[in-house]
């Protein structure tokens, strides 16, 4: 078993190294470009939609929509993989997450502009769509290998980081912290997942809706308090965040020092990890938004990436930066946890584990959508129940397992993921500009 592992791991370091880190950037970037940076230009008018009144046609409202996706983002990128990301590349990876993130917006809107344009309706008259629909009917039936490839990786992957890894995190986060028996918070897991999961995309979206602004906003103002309280050392850490991210960082107490590449490396790593931008997986929940246009879920899609790192991600890493932990040498979670115990003592321990159960327990709704949706694909409506059920169950065992073998195999499913998703994304991406400039060019987007 140890030596699979040690193979997993070399093939997901492969996988997950610059080659793919470029085409996920390079991909944003061309986005950016030929939508002549549409996601920023048009950023107001994405949170005015979200908010605004529902139109067209679709399964679930525009905002429940982007609060399921966001339910399957917002998860343990945003405490632990901002902490990973400075341990390994120093304060300057922070900034790398925000670059990539400003780029991954380009990446969401086009997604969503596509999930919508070649959505499909199923045998219950529910919107479905994503990757595998606007590869196979955007690009033609010649091309549905590649949209039964992507489907595969979502299915599995949706096992990996979206069920065990979840599970296992929240249960082993309570059991270090209150000491709580793994299997007890597999099977409570279990349960309430299943009470959501059982009743479909509708009632994911509903609990997403109510769930998602609460825990974002409960850990946001946990965040700014630490922030105020080292408001004295932001200035500095926001001025060596930047410095790091272009010439390096120096060793400080326990941590080792970095080079600018790693800082870079670990930073996009990351950042993508958190947000998703590129997976694939954000736009099957966007396909079945009420919409009348493409374009306008696509603006309302592309603030996912803009909460997720660009605020969520922020407030974690400058109170990790601000707060001095990053010297520490701590890494993961325990970091985040020490730099919200430097305000709150004890207290930020609880803060930190209580987070990391809440993000991966709506994590874990969010994702039994995306794996649902590929299954529906391969196997027909047909698959829908057996695979709700076979979620569930899934729950506590990946609560009491141990994850080396899962954790590997999820990174490479997801980089696998993202892979065809990509290449339909630069394909498509033609139309992708036609549709933003027939709706933003064309008439005005009330």
């Amino acid at each position: 078993m140890e030596q699979a592992v040690t193979i997993l791991k070399q093939i997901s370091g492969f996988l997950w190294g610059w080659p793919a880190l470029i085409l996920i950037a390079g991909t944003g970037i061309y986005l950016t470009l030929i939508l002549r940076f549409l996601p920023l230009r048009q950023l107001g008018f994405g949170f005015k939609q979200m908010f605004g009144p529902q139109v067209g046609v679709g399964t679930i409202g525009a905002g429940a929509a982007l609060a399921t996706s966001l339910s399957a983002t917002i998860g343990t990128g945003n405490i632990v993989g901002v902490a990973t990301a400075i341990h390994s590349g120093g304060p300057g990876a922070l900034v790398w997450m925000w670059l990539i993130a400003l780029v991954g917006m380009a990446t969401k809107y086009a997604e969503a502009v596509l999930a919508v344009q070649y959505r499909e309706k199923d045998a219950a008259g529910q919107y479905v769509g994503g990757p595998m629909y606007y590869i196979q009917n955007g690009l033609g039936r010649n091309w549905r290998w590649l949209a039964i490839a992507f489907a595969v990786f979502g299915m599995l992957a949706g096992f990996g980081i979206g069920n065990s890894v979840q599970a296992n995190s929240v249960a082993h986060g309570l059991q270090d912290s209150f000491g709580l028996p793994a299997w007890v918070t597999g099977v409570t897991l279990a349960v309430l997942v299943g009470l959501v999961v059982l009743g479909g995309m509708k009632r994911i979206a509903t609990v997403a809706t109510y769930i998602v602004p609460f825990m974002a906003l409960a850990y946001l103002l946990a965040g700014l308090v630490v922030l105020v309280d080292h408001a004295d050392a932001l200035p500095a850490a926001l001025a060596l965040c930047f410095e790091s991210a272009f010439t390096g960082t120096a060793a400080a107490g326990g941590f080792a020092g970095a080079l600018v590449k790693e800082a870079i490396r670990f930073g996009i790593a990351r950042g993508i990890f958190s947000n998703e931008a590129g997976l694939g997986s954000a736009p099957i929940a966007h396909a079945s938004a009420n919409t009348d246009h493409p374009a306008r879920q696509g603006s309302i899609a592309m603030l996912g990436t803009f909460i997720d790192t660009i605020i969520v991600c922020s407030i974690t890493g400058l109170a990790i930066v601000s707060s001095g932990a990053w010297t520490s040498g701590a890494e993961g979670a325990p970091l985040s946890a020490l730099a919200f115990s430097s305000t709150f003592g004890d207290f930020g321990n609880v803060i930190v584990a209580g987070g990391l159960a809440i993000f991966a327990f709506t994590t874990l709704l969010g994702w039994s959508l995306y794996s649902e949706r590929c299954t529906q694909f391969l196997f027909g409506d047909r698959a829908v129940l057996p695979f709700r059920v076979i979620w569930v169950l899934a729950v506590p065992f990946g609560a009491v397992v141990s994850l080396n073998l899962v954790w590997a195999l999820a990174d490479i499913m997801n980089i696998l993921m993202a892979i065809p998703n990509l290449i339909a994304l630069l394909l498509l991406s033609p139309v992708v500009v036609r549709l933003s400039r027939e709706f933003f060019d064309g008439r005005h987007p009330e």
